[in-house]
């Protein structure tokens, strides 16, 4: 029996080890299997090497490879070879050179997801939505985003043409600009009556610098007189992400402004406001619309779940992902663009691919244009290919909305809406409409 016994011990622990080294085996196996699958890159790679019909430069293919894994993984991941990764760091300060077009990709056209105000784009009037089929009569179907993005660029003073598909226009329309070096003042303010006007277009490295520069110069311009803030986020594509949070924190005196929950529970961080508020608690109302993206939209979250704003417009785009700049090769090598993480508002709401929907909705297009524009597919990351799925709740699309009547049509109605509320006036209830 004691023998029987012994062997029964034997057993369990030779068990107990086999399933402790389960884990490792397994982690061995799929390295290994990793590695072979590297093996077919290797043989792939030299098969074009020796016998494609022109001979290709090595880096040249290692890139392309390279930006082609990690392009796959959804909309937002990249590679930036060395020269994109320069040109990267200074658009991140607020200064580069070309068109002033924040630009994407969609059934291999580039598309314009907004242009930068006081830029050579915005001047000519190049607007949301609009695709470009071609620079100077060269078609770019299919051609990779960094390639057509790098031709929109070039020398100060030099012209390009731009063969653009709008919406509405039957025949695509040619627009000649001349390049500028774009220097972005992220952030814009003035007052309007009693009331600060702060608009910001991005989220760069001098963001919130230019916000607290607002609020103090709003301060003297109006003193006791300013009634409150208008902060337009509107069209604003995002940024850096400690911008977006320095610029919540200095409308609110405390509490959480963001977390970023990525693929292990460690690496989930949290980023809360300190004491503090540069607006003295006057009323803030916030503008968003389908343009306002990422960075603007954990402002806009942020403020709303801590109820210290009242959001205004329609609901925003909706991408709630984090993209971390990883070096690569050293000194002088390229980077990863990567998504790590998904953000979340203080309440826990992911909103991507939903939005943040406004507290009050407002739109600048009468009954009559909405029912036009519902004819074409909206711009919203839960359009682009690839993107992250939704954690829940979906894009809220049937609220109640006001409009402009048709045929008294005010050229920016949402502005008129938030300013007209700031100031006490009575404004319409909201009325209910159709479901999209």
């Amino acid at each position: 029996m004691k023998k029987f016994a012994f062997a029964g011990i034997g057993v369990a622990v030779g068990f107990v080890s086999a399933i402790a080294l389960f884990p490792a085996a397994q982690g061995a196996t799929n390295v290994l299997s990793a590695y072979r699958e590297l093996d077919l890159f290797g043989d792939a790679f030299e098969r074009v090497r020796a016998n494609y019909v022109r001979e290709v430069d090595d880096s040249e293919l290692i890139n392309a490879a390279i930006n082609g894994m990690v392009s796959s993984l959804d909309p937002h991941s990249s590679y930036m070879d060395p020269k994109e990764f320069a040109d990267m760091q200074v658009q991140t300060r607020g200064e580069f050179g070309g068109l002033g077009l924040e630009v994407t990709q969609e059934d291999g056209l580039v598309k314009v997801v907004t242009a930068i105000d006081d830029t050579p784009a915005a001047h000519a009037g190049l607007k949301t939505g609009d695709y470009i089929s071609a620079i100077d009569g060269t078609s770019i179907q299919g051609m990779p985003l960094n390639d057509a993005v790098e031709r929109m660029r070039g020398p100060e003073n030099s012209k390009v043409t731009l063969t653009i598909l709008r919406t509405g226009e039957k025949k695509p329309l040619e627009v000649t600009l001349t390049r500028a070096v774009i220097r972005v003042e992220s952030v814009k303010y003035e007052k309007k009556g009693d009331i600060g006007y702060i608009r910001i277009t991005s989220f760069s490295e001098k963001t919130d610098a230019g916000v607290k520069k607002a609020v103090a110069d709003l301060k003297k311009q109006l003193g006791s007189g300013l009634r409150g803030y208008v902060i337009d986020l509107r069209n604003d594509p995002g940024g850096l992400l400690d911008q977006a949070i320095a610029v919540s924190d200095d409308c609110l005196t405390g509490g959480e402004v963001v977390s970023t929950r990525g693929r292990k529970p460690e690496d989930t961080q949290r980023y809360n406001a300190r004491p503090g508020d540069i607006s003295d608690g006057k009323p803030i109302v916030v503008l968003i619309n389908e343009g306002t993206a990422s960075a603007s939209e954990i402002v806009a979250g942020a403020l709303q779940d801590h109820k210290r704003a009242t959001i205004v417009g329609v609901t925003s785009f909706g991408k709630g992902s984090v993209q971390t700049i990883i070096p690569l090769g050293g000194q002088h090598g390229g980077a990863l663009r990567l998504t790590t993480a998904r953000y979340y508002t203080p309440s826990g709401r992911s909103i991507q691919a939903t939005g943040i929907a406004p507290d009050i909705a407002v739109s600048n297009l009468t009954e009559k244009e909405q029912g036009e524009a519902d004819q074409f597919a909206q711009r919203t990351e839960a359009s682009l290919a690839g993107h992250l799925d939704a954690e829940g709740a979906q894009r809220n699309t049937k609220m109640p909305t006001i409009r402009p009547e048709d045929g008294k049509k005010i050229d920016d109605f949402q502005l008129a809406y938030a300013m007209d509320r700031l100031d006490g006036k009575v404004v319409p209830a909201p009325v209910k409409q159709a479901a999209k």
